[in-house]
């Protein structure tokens, strides 16, 4: 897919991050960039900052993301490209020791159910939305009407201790990457998934320096944490080569998580 001002994007979790790292380099390819996020104060920042549009939107809203749509494409057009970067994770074990209550107590249920509603039904929601209205335009010369990225983790993989719902949520990212892809084959519409690893992302940043440390050694090469840079530039490859489909491509500097 050729990337310039005749095309429009939506990036969702598009005020920090990963998100925003995307944004930044579609932008700088010229292509028009709308951002879903929740924060309306980074949200608008960060727009004005692009040059894109800012659309609060909450993903585990159907509401919210028509609506959202709605002013993105008044404003840029109907979107030909959609990066997912929107989500969230809870830490529970599966049962845990409470020493409050002085017995084993199981994973809240009500938050591993909030997990999966926005990692899960939340991207998927976004997904068919924007693939509706991608199929409603002409196709390129390969014959494509739009290109998808969604973002899972190595966690889909190698889940560690605590993570099983924020597992859970991106393994079934991972699982319906191609069932996905196939589904929307004879729409002329990709759909990739990536796979971060520990990425200096704010919440990450925020963890203390020797922590960081600790976990930038592990990585086997290079040691250090993932730029959202790196990410971006991946998923712009996805997005622009036309025979990039239905794939879970990993981007993590060859780490494979322990246990805890």
């Amino acid at each position: 897919m050729k990337l310039d001002s005749s095309v429009s994007a939506v990036v969702t979790g598009g005020a920090s991050g990963l998100g925003a790292a995307t944004a930044r380099a579609l932008r700088d390819l010229g292509v028009k960039v709308a951002l879903f996020d929740m924060n309306p104060e980074t949200g608008e920042k960060k727009a004005q900052e692009l040059g894109a549009v800012f659309c609060e939107v909450d993903i585990s809203s159907d509401e919210q993301v028509v609506a959202g749509f709605a002013k993105a494409r008044a404003a840029n057009g109907q979107e030909r490209i959609l990066i997912n970067c929107a989500g969230a994770g809870r830490g529970f074990k599966t049962i845990f020791w409470d020493k409050a209550a002085g017995k084993h107590q199981r994973h809240p249920i009500d938050a591993f159910e909030k997990v999966i509603q926005i990692n899960v039904v939340g991207t998927f929601r976004v997904i068919s939305l924007s693939a509706l209205g991608m199929a409603s335009l002409e196709p390129n010369e390969d014959g494509e009407r739009g290109a998808i990225v969604n973002t899972g983790s190595v966690a889909a993989e190698e889940g560690q201790i605590g993570q099983v719902a924020y597992s859970a949520s991106k393994a079934a990212i991972k699982g319906m990457t191609l069932t996905i892809a196939r589904d929307l084959s004879s729409e002329g519409i990709r759909i990739n998934t990536i796979l971060p690893g520990i990425m200096a992302t704010p919440p990450m940043m925020g963890v203390p320096a020797p922590m960081l440390e600790a976990l930038a050694a592990s990585v086997p090469f290079p040691k250090r944490l993932g730029k959202p840079e790196e990410f971006a530039d991946l998923a712009v490859t996805t997005v622009r080569n036309s025979y990039f489909n239905g794939e879970t491509i990993r981007l993590d500097g060859a780490i494979r998580m322990p246990p805890k």
